[in-house]
């Protein structure tokens, strides 16, 4: 029971959804309507997964505070083989929300000497697994799925640069980023009010740079949830579908969002009918193999290890859909 109001109240903000729909239904709104349950959708969403995103934004950067990127270099540099791999995976999940933004730590990672099946471990991990995505998941679909979702993100992040790391593709990344020359810069020193300020200006500047994808991805959801049939959603991403998975994929690959936005399309699509693991399948394409990032991951690394970091990402993307599918209804 405390679990579950945790789960509805605090992280779902069940109280917030019924207090905007009955501020709407005073204005003259019908909440069962089409044009009344968007409204309710959208201001929804978008208030909770800004508290939210604030939230858990602040705090994050806290911790980040603590691994800069010279310390996450020499932390990095005390493994080896499979444990680096882990140890890669698990410092991305403290390290920027999008694939874009993690591109130049994997450079910098990669032109200080390190492994690049470890950089792309790395990389792998930090969009599609977060401490935030964690919470958030949790808010919408419950802790399980939240949890099974994080901890295959990291399997994949692990596999992924572990298969790179054994095909011996170092001689594919670029020369300027293979002959750079590693300054080691002591990290400074920071207080506890340094450390304050830092998040703060986190919040500021990540919230800022976000806030246009949440805005974008509740519309969209509050759509999908409101407009368009079920019979459709079902059709396209249901059970019926052997290939929902495959096309949730591909679809999901061309586009760029963080899962900041992703989420409240992927609570709409499920709400509609669409399976569990093609929702998830699809947020993962988003925010892994987003368009942009390999736009400018192509400049870091030659077409070989772009594409066979593109179709190991892509697989395990496409197992996980069909295995979260097939246990669905022991995990909801």
């Amino acid at each position: 029971m405390i679990w579950d109001f945790i789960s509805n109240q605090i992280l779902g903000m069940k109280w917030l959804n019924q207090l905007i729909g009955n501020a709407l239904e005073r204005l003259g709104f019908d909440i069962s309507e089409k044009l009344g349950g968007s409204i309710q959708f959208f201001l929804y969403d978008v208030i909770k997964i800004t508290i939210l995103l604030c939230v858990l934004i602040y705090l994050i950067s806290y911790i980040q505070s603590y691994f800069p990127p010279e310390r996450s270099k020499k932390i990095l540099g005390r493994f080896h083989g499979l444990g680096a791999n882990c140890i890669a995976a698990l410092l991305g999940t403290v390290t920027p929300f999008c694939s874009c933004s993690s591109i130049p730590l994997f450079i910098g990672f990669t032109s200080a000497g390190l492994p690049v099946g470890v950089t792309f471990s790395f990389l792998i991990s930090s969009p599609m697994v977060d401490l935030g995505s964690l919470v958030l998941l949790m808010s919408i679909f419950g802790a399980k799925v939240a949890v099974i979702y994080v901890i295959v993100g990291l399997m994949i992040a692990i596999i992924g640069g572990s298969l790179i790391e054994r095909m011996h593709m170092e001689r594919y990344v670029e020369d300027f980023i293979l002959k750079a020359k590693s300054v080691d810069i002591d990290s400074p020193t920071l207080s506890q009010g340094d450390r304050l300020s830092y998040a703060k200006e986190q919040v500021a500047a990540t919230f800022k740079k976000v806030f246009p994808y949440i805005l974008l991805g509740v519309a969209v959801g509050a759509v999908i949830h409101n407009w368009i049939p079920e019979k459709w959603i079902e059709t396209i991403l249901g059970s019926h579908n052997p290939f929902g998975v495959i096309l949730a994929t591909l679809v999901g690959i061309p586009m760029y969002a963080d899962i900041f936005g992703m989420i409240p399309v992927a609570e709409a699509l499920l709400s509609k009918g669409a399976q569990l693991g093609t929702v998830l399948s699809f947020m993962m394409a988003v925010t892994t193999l987003s368009l942009p990032s390999l736009i400018m991951l192509k400049k870091a690394v030659k077409p070989k290890l772009l594409g066979a970091f593109i179709a190991i990402c892509a697989i395990g993307i496409v197992i996980v859909g069909y295995l979260f599918n097939v246990f669905q209804i022991f995990i909801l």
